[in-house]
């Protein structure tokens, strides 16, 4: 074949293709916007922003669905303002992730397109902030923050184990238009979605889990090889410890859980007494915030927890270094706060609480009691025990 011919070939398959993506992607797109428009809720924000961007907007960045320019740039801010970031943007550092290379966006090198996208963001947030301030705040922030989270998890686990991993269900690829097809996808980066199932690769690596959960397979993995509950916490408590972004998210969790606990008690505990209360101290952090006036005094076995505990809380914090046992707890404790990877059995905290007030940071679907929810994404809740 000619090179006017392959060309023009070429030229027909993604004209095909065009056609294929219309109207099913940009009406999608609408309704996406539509659905906002109609419950502007923080998990219609979040899961809206986390599955667009690994949907809508990754199949535009790889097929066009337009043959104008100009309808491609209008569709391109459209998005922008749907997501909450430049379309261009993620174009460029996800081509370049195609590429095996990374890509950084200097000001200087900002293309038209990014300049329009980038006035679009800004236009959105200082509008939502002028129409109404709390709902920026508190709704849309906190949603974007988690779609972020949520993408960036995705995109993390797509690639854990050093390579591209491929997962078959049919429920989450028919909702995310083949996503799970990776392995297929970084092969052929420009094939259609709907060609992906017959493109399957023979023994590619695949998981049991889409990408968004794929951590739950590591954790099997670790049980498997009889690393405790304990262990695994500690390593996602590290990972805290290295982002403002993560720590903001469990302060409020916390926060919020807490507030509710301690408007159920007929006092105001004077003397806590934190387990475990080293590397990120985020309950400590949220008793300092909630009662100010309050003595906390923090238990932990490791010595260089409790001095990571400290460059946030301060020299002026009680400490004790010790391995925490319900008989050598701490005299006059007003309250017992038990976290979720305590080393032993915290059935007893149960049954036989040390202090007045105990709080346990359990697993979501172990209530207990007077019980308030922490996080379904961390699948965690504090319940309230008392003598």
């Amino acid at each position: 074949m000619s090179a006017s011919g392959a060309t023009l070939t070429a030229r027909r398959s993604q004209d095909a293709m065009r056609d294929r993506a219309w109207p099913l992607l940009p009406g999608l797109a609408v309704a996406h916007g539509l659905v906002i428009l109609a419950l502007p809720t923080l998990p219609v924000i979040a899961f809206g922003l986390w599955w667009n961007s690994n949907t809508i907007s990754h199949n535009f960045i790889h097929r066009s669905f337009f043959r104008s320019r100009f309808a491609r740039s209008i569709f391109s801010i459209y998005l922008t303002l749907l997501l909450g970031y430049p379309q261009s943007v993620w174009e460029a550092r996800h081509l370049a992730h195609h590429g095996g290379r990374t890509q950084h966006i200097s000001l200087s090198k900002l293309s038209l397109q990014m300049k329009l996208e980038l006035v679009a963001v800004f236009s959105l947030w200082l509008g939502l902030g002028i129409y109404s301030l709390p709902f920026l705040l508190y709704v849309y922030l906190p949603g974007f923050l988690i779609g972020m989270i949520l993408c960036r998890v995705h995109g993390h686990y797509e690639h854990s184990r050093g390579e591209s991993l491929s997962y078959y269900g049919n429920i989450y690829n028919f909702l995310f238009l083949n996503d799970g097809y990776h392995v297929e996808h970084h092969a052929r980066p420009n094939v259609h979605w709907s060609e992906l199932p017959r493109l399957r690769a023979e023994g590619a690596p695949e998981s049991k889990w889409p990408a968004v959960l794929r951590w739950l397979e590591n954790l099997q993995q670790l049980m498997r090889e009889k690393m405790s509950v304990c262990e695994h916490l500690c390593r996602l408590e590290r990972m805290v410890l290295h982002s403002s972004l993560l720590q903001s998210f469990v302060l409020n969790r916390h926060e919020r859980a807490f507030q509710k606990l301690l408007g159920q008690l007929s006092f105001t505990p004077s003397r806590i007494g934190i387990v475990g209360g080293g590397l990120y101290p985020r309950t400590a952090l949220v008793m300092q915030r909630l009662l100010p006036e309050s003595k906390l005094v923090l238990i932990d076995y490791s010595l260089n927890n409790l001095a990571t505990a400290r460059r946030f809380l301060g020299d002026g914090i009680e400490t004790r270094h010790q391995l925490f046992e319900a008989q050598n707890a701490p005299d006059k404790l007003d309250a017992l706060i038990i976290p979720l990877a305590l080393v032993g059995e915290r059935k007893a905290f149960y049954s036989r609480p040390p202090a007045a007030v105990v709080f346990v940071h359990d697993w979501l679907w172990n209530q207990r009691g007077r019980s308030a929810i922490v996080s379904l994404f961390l699948l965690k809740r504090l319940n309230l025990v008392t003598k």
